[in-house]
């Protein structure tokens, strides 16, 4: 194949595939997206998102657009089996390290709604609605897709962000792995009255209870969300009909005191792909994973998917990056999700255990390890970090974590670090000895010693001290590239990634 017209053509227009666009649109990549889909689906389905994907957003320059539609997550509480809180999952603790609030809840139709219009409005990228694939074709310069309507799209590279039932991962011959979590829940969707919203929890809770566990989450103003599980026997298809569902919610709220938005019954899987590239196609969001919805983190993945990738296909194709680059872009995910899944999963069969008998130890089991006074743990706790892949070879506390973005004194105000410094490969040191001398070839990169940041609160400097290093390497996606605890060592650190990329 010769003469590719698109950089990247990216298959599935919702929030992954938009994001990915967006961002190598932004990089100056010619980019074609495509989805079978004309609309922006109308109701809701993701409803949290944390500080790490409104990074993302900021990046995109959508936050006016999303703020109106975005607010923070209330606390989780989990209640046993004699109704005692055994657990409680909150944000972390001001200031917030990544410069926004860790946990939110959001309305997805709207958000999603700005995120494309962003993606429409550039002049490099050519979106096409309503029109399916169903061919692929790709050799060593390029792939080929062949769209329903029978045009023919040549690019460089292809990403399927086309959801659970992947055409392009099917098409390039990518399996999935079981990960061991098969259950039948229902989800509903409220809207609220005042009446209604007198009579709910004032904050979200996790009813651990053996005969019918379920979630409550709060939403954005009106937004209530239930996650239900069906009981053995029980019609998923009664139970998402109006009368079904309203059976399971009298508990709650009752038909004069709100209106159902939503109501769906699901299997709530844990899969991830066998493999995230094969050839010049990749697989992203839910084409490559699907993990049980505790915490709210299938969009969250999905974003952390297409920014590790983004970044990677833009060193490549402006050749600042050898093509194996590439491959790290599934060790470290794959890795990543099948990490958090575990964790997810685990929180499932805690919050879901039928047995009476074990749901009562459980409960006593959470109490005495919290020394019977239930302390708020933050949900961001939950995230491992980034192993193996194009990361530093010497392991340190700070390898594969975010690094913070602080609130820095920029008169006339303050200023988040992003907007002042960008997002290129960024090496930041606790002193001027640290700093490297000359030019470095890598894309975007810009020294910073801690003492010219200039920060309001501390956030750097504080981390700094955590993780005793001296300077830290960090990536373009924010993530830490590998840290030293001396100055002397820095060059080392910097031919080191030089290495990784050429």
């Amino acid at each position: 194949m010769s003469g590719a017209i698109f950089d990247v053509a990216i298959v599935g227009f919702g929030p992954s595939g938009a994001v990915a666009a967006a961002l190598l649109a932004q990089a100056g990549h010619k980019v074609f997206v495509c989805d079978q889909s004309s609309e922006v689906y109308a109701l809701p389905r993701a409803i949290a998102l944390d500080h790490e994907i409104l990074r993302v957003f900021q990046k995109l320059g959508l936050v006016d657009a999303i703020e109106p539609y975005v607010e923070p997550f209330t606390d989780s509480c989990y209640y046993g089996v004699d109704g005692r809180l055994i657990r409680r999952m909150t944000m972390i603790a001001p200031p917030y390290p990544l410069g926004w609030t860790p946990s939110v809840v959001f309305s997805q139709p709207p958000v999603e709604r700005a995120l494309r219009d962003s993606v429409e409005a550039m002049a490099n990228v050519t979106v096409r609605l309503g029109v399916a694939v169903d061919s692929l074709r790709q050799d060593g310069a390029g792939v080929e897709l062949g769209l329903a309507d029978g045009e023919r799209v040549a690019a460089r590279f292809v990403i399927g962000c086309d959801g659970a039932s992947s055409t392009v991962r099917s098409l390039a011959g990518i399996g999935l792995d079981d990960l061991g979590f098969d259950e039948p829940w229902l989800v509903v969707d409220v809207l609220a009255n005042e009446r209604g919203l007198a009579r709910l929890p004032a904050h979200s809770v996790q009813y651990c209870e053996p005969d019918r566990p379920c979630s409550y989450v709060i939403g954005p103003r009106n937004h209530r969300r239930w996650e239900i599980s069906l009981k053995q026997g029980e019609s998923p298809a009664e139970a998402a009909t109006a009368a079904g569902t309203w059976k399971l919610l009298e508990r709650w709220i009752t038909p004069d005191e709100g209106e159902l938005w939503r109501q769906a019954s699901y299997r709530f899987h844990a899969l991830v792909a066998d493999r995230w590239r094969a050839g010049r196609v990749f697989v992203a969001g839910d084409a490559a994973h699907q993990q049980p919805p505790f915490l709210g983190q299938g969009m969250c993945q999905g974003v952390r998917d297409v920014v590790n990738l983004a970044w990677k296909l833009d060193a490549v194709l402006h050749d600042r990056a050898r093509d194996g680059l590439l491959d790290s872009y599934g060790v470290e995910r794959q890795a990543h999700v099948r990490e958090l899944t575990t964790r997810l999963k685990a929180i499932g069969s805690l919050i879901g255990e039928r047995d009476p008998a074990r749901a009562r130890a459980r409960d006593e089991r959470l109490l005495a390890e919290a020394g019977g006074e239930v302390k708020a743990t933050p949900r961001q706790d939950v995230l491992p970090r980034l192993e193996g892949g194009a990361l530093a070879a010497s392991d340190t506390s700070a390898r594969g974590t975010l690094f913070p973005q602080p609130w820095l004194h920029r008169p006339p105000g303050t200023s988040r670090m992003d907007d002042v410094l960008g997002s290129g490969w960024r090496l930041f040191t606790a002193s001027r000895e640290a700093l490297p001398p000359g030019d470095i070839d890598l894309p975007g990169f810009r020294a910073t010693d801690l003492a010219t940041l200039n920060e309001r609160d501390g956030v750097v400097a504080a981390w700094f001290k955590r993780h005793g290093c001296a300077a830290a390497l960090v990536r373009p996606d924010h993530y830490v590239f590998g840290t030293v605890r001396e100055p002397a060592a820095v060059p080392a650190l910097l031919a080191e990634v030089a290495a990784s990329l050429h």
